[in-house]
């Protein structure tokens, strides 16, 4: 057995996650997601960077996050019609997601159209929404720490690695004529110790390792986040309104638990009023009742949970949201996208920064060429709508939050390995971030610690 792979994506970024294996010539990948951020990153969305999508077998997926699984629906537009594997949380995550990013790209082509900007006479979508309906009806759900047989030659299971609801790395066994090989591709891993979920599944040897370095250069401080949360709350709403731009999968939820709690222990306003304006994170938030197992929030019983306190209001119609913008004190608006990339974010971005009443709080990495890396890098304007928007308003941070495992948490797990890999790839991170790691591991004997760059290919077993 003869194993090739190719990285189209996450490669020296942390973004547009896509792993092509070739086994025996037959092609397979692991995780297609879609490039965000900059201009020059999403182009390659564009550029099919995936060969004849309609001559690979499956794709295995280890979590629903846009980066990792938002390509789906353009590889089945060109032509997919295999299995998409992943646990059974992912695959609910995916009929949100992947439905809303159809819609987002429909609307986005329209809006270039009647704009004017795109290069194209008639802009198209990369991809619609029935592409990702066509995407949902192949996907195929598995169970944690069972063995799923793809066929006679491939194993895999998926483990727990504690990011987001559903989250898995994936162990894929290659079994030979003479032997059996595995290759281990981490996915995006949780931190060790956190409110949300397990610490991610421990692993102790491998023949090949695929790890992520998002914080692979950095620690969050270690603090108590709920109580820095309540008094960054304290000061903001006293006169004015707290803006958190927040992703929809995860983050929101975790910040709604934080506020339960802090509620519930009277250290923020008994009169406080939370508005969660994002009609995507309020449908994931419904899937934490589903799928309790997946997670540690408490979750008080069958009908009612801490998503349900009386003082949270979710928004759903457009109207409402509108409405938000007159409201002046004592109040907490969440909103996606995090980095403030799309979504209704951007028109409370639009009326709030200008505000010096105002606050706004990042509780999520943002990615280089985000609006919302500009504005927490102190820029005095920024360009939203097309209009160039003063930033005004009092701009915090909490750390702590990541879903992702930062560099203590990551040395942490890589050093329960009692065999070290054989060949090990750092992806998922930028460049610094998978240089430190790259350095920490060859100053601990890891010997073949690979940085790839994107396209690039690498034989991984000949003749197993």
């Amino acid at each position: 057995m003869d194993v090739e792979i190719r990285f189209l994506g996450a490669a020296k970024s942390v973004t547009g996650s896509k792993y092509l294996l070739r086994i025996d010539g037959e092609a397979y990948m692991v995780d297609c997601g879609l490039f965000q951020g900059p201009s020059n990153m999403r182009r390659r969305n564009w550029e099919d960077v995936v060969e004849h999508p309609d001559k690979i077998k499956e794709v295995f997926l280890t979590h629903a996050h846009i980066d990792h699984s938002g390509y789906l629906p353009r590889l089945v537009k060109k032509g997919f019609k295999g299995k998409i594997y992943c646990t059974k949380a992912t695959a609910a995550l995916l009929k949100i997601m992947l439905l809303d990013a159809g819609k987002l790209q429909e609307e986005e082509a329209k809006w270039a159209y009647k704009k004017g900007y795109s290069t194209h006479k008639n802009p198209e979508p990369l991809f619609t929404t029935k592409d990702a309906e066509k995407c949902l009806e192949l996907v195929h759900t598995c169970e944690y720490d069972q063995t799923v047989l793809v066929n006679d030659r491939i194993q895999l299971v998926f483990r727990n690695a504690g990011h987001i609801l559903g989250s898995a790395m994936i162990e894929m066994k290659l079994i030979g004529d003479n032997m059996s090989k595995e290759i281990l591709f981490s996915g995006d891993l949780g931190k060790h110790k956190q409110h949300m979920h397990e610490a991610p599944f421990v692993k102790e040897s491998t023949d090949v390792l695929l790890v992520e370095s998002t914080y692979g250069d950095r620690n969050t401080p270690d603090i108590d986040p709920i109580s820095a949360f309540g008094e960054i709350i304290n000061e903001a709403v006293a006169d004015g309104c707290l803006i958190i731009p927040s992703f929809a999968v995860g983050r929101t939820q975790q910040i709604l638990y934080y506020l339960y709690r802090l509620h519930k222990n009277k250290q923020i306003p008994e009169n406080i009023r939370v508005f969660v304006d994002s009609p995507m994170a309020i449908n994931v938030t419904a899937l934490y009742k589903n799928f309790k197992s997946d997670h540690k929030l408490e979750i008080e019983d069958k009908n009612h949970s801490v998503f349900d306190a009386a003082f949270i209001r979710y928004i759903n119609a457009q109207e409402d949201s509108i409405n938000l913008n007159l409201i002046r004190k004592n109040t907490i608006i969440i909103s996606a996208s995090g980095m403030v990339t799309g979504g209704r974010i951007l028109h409370h971005m639009y009326h709030r920064l200008p505000n010096k009443k105002d606050t706004i709080l990042f509780v999520g990495y943002q990615a280089e060429g985000t609006k919302g890396r500009e504005i927490l890098s102190g820029e005095n304007d920024v360009s939203i709508f097309g209009i160039n928007v003063p930033v005004k308003a009092k701009i915090r941070e909490l750390d702590g939050l990541s879903a992702h495992a930062d560099m203590k948490d990551l040395h942490q797990w890589l050093g329960n390995f009692k065999e070290k890999p054989k060949r090990t790839f750092i992806v998922h991170g930028e460049e610094m971030a998978a240089q430190a790691l790259q350095n920490h591991l060859v100053s601990e004997e890891w010997s073949n610690v690979i940085i790839p760059d994107f396209l690039e290919s690498f034989k991984l077993f000949q003749s197993i």
